[in-house]
């Protein structure tokens, strides 16, 4: 039996959760074990409907009076009361920073090991990984012992595919938590400014160093703004103060994978890459043809942004009239 832990915030899924499921169904067929999904709290049947287009054998609903938001030492020790109670041959989650996190405080709870940001999984006596270290720049081969196997499964790694097999079993599952469990816990929620944020939108723009100041970010908003998009930043932009950190794309800030990712003055070292390299497509606006950025990227302009872009706004600007 493989279980997979289908991430949601509030009853919205967690849009890479079903990527996921690709890699857990394959190593469900491979072992002959069935394919489970694992919900965690009330908001959590919000998703059941959609998660029954992609070939599971059962869902698994962990539901208490407490579960009502995310609390990663709750839901970890969900998991392992779960697991104690039937003995799956592995345990799934994607490698979102939740995912590891939950999964991490499992491996610590069991005290058993647990591999992040698989690629490859080779089912045997040990499981043979194959995992993305370093910020994206290695790949890694490993073997995994333990029981059950505890894996996190690299975002943005694939396309998430349909398999309509009928519906489901559904089971719920109440675990005995106390008051410790709940020590760290969402409390509060802030929306972001302008109400897209930078892992939902379909266009980022995002600015780095070359962008020359925080006023400078006006006509990126604007660029974003005529675009639908969100406006992000790299780690020196946000080190400096010209946005805050919620903003930041890279590997210690938001991991993102739009329709388009629009990089203005960003020279992209490998930490910022890490961040945008899941972008469908990625336009870079650099005045150095030898910039990483550029050289990665699928088209490139290369010009002084502060000239290009407000080009760029004033037809689109024109197009909508």
């Amino acid at each position: 039996m493989i279980y997979i832990l289908i991430e949601h915030d509030l009853g919205k899924m967690n849009k890479t959760a079903t990527q996921g499921l690709v890699l857990a169904r394959e190593l469900a067929q491979r072992t002959g074990g069935a394919l489970v999904a694992v919900l965690i709290g009330a908001q959590g049947e919000a998703v059941v409907e959609p998660l029954q287009k992609y070939g599971l054998q059962k869902i698994v609903h962990i539901t208490h009076p407490q579960l009502d938001d995310y609390a990663p030492d709750a839901w970890a020790e969900s998991l392992v009361q779960l697991i104690g109670a039937t003995n799956p041959d592995a345990v799934l989650a994607m490698g979102s920073e939740r995912g590891n996190e939950v999964m991490a405080r499992v491996g610590a709870k069991m005290n058993i090991p647990m591999a992040a940001n698989c690629t490859v999984i080779q089912p045997g006596e040990s499981y043979r990984v194959t995992r993305v270290r370093w910020g994206g720049s290695l790949l890694e081969e490993a073997f995994v012992d333990g029981s059950p196997k505890l894996l996190t499964i690299a975002q943005h790694t694939f396309e998430a595919e349909e398999m309509p097999a009928g519906t489901p079993e559904m089971e719920t599952f109440s675990p005995t938590l106390t008051e410790k469990d709940f020590r760290v816990r969402v409390v509060k929620r802030i929306p972001p400014e302008g109400g897209i944020s930078l892992t939902d939108a379909r266009v980022v723009v995002g600015g780095g160093r070359g962008v020359g100041s925080k006023e400078g970010f006006a006509t990126l908003e604007e660029l974003a703004h005529l675009l639908g998009g969100a406006v992000g930043g790299s780690r020196v932009v946000t080190n400096l103060g010209w946005r805050p950190h919620t903003d930041q794309v890279g590997q210690t800030g938001a991991r993102i994978a739009p329709e388009l990712y629009i990089a203005c003055g960003i020279s992209g070292a490998v930490q910022h890459w890490v961040g945008c390299m899941g972008s469908k497509k990625i336009l870079a606006i650099n005045t150095d043809p030898e910039a990483p950025i550029v050289t990665k990227a699928d088209y490139a302009v290369i010009g002084d942004l502060h000239v290009v872009i407000p080009a760029v706004c004033a037809e689109l600007r024109k197009m909508k009239g």
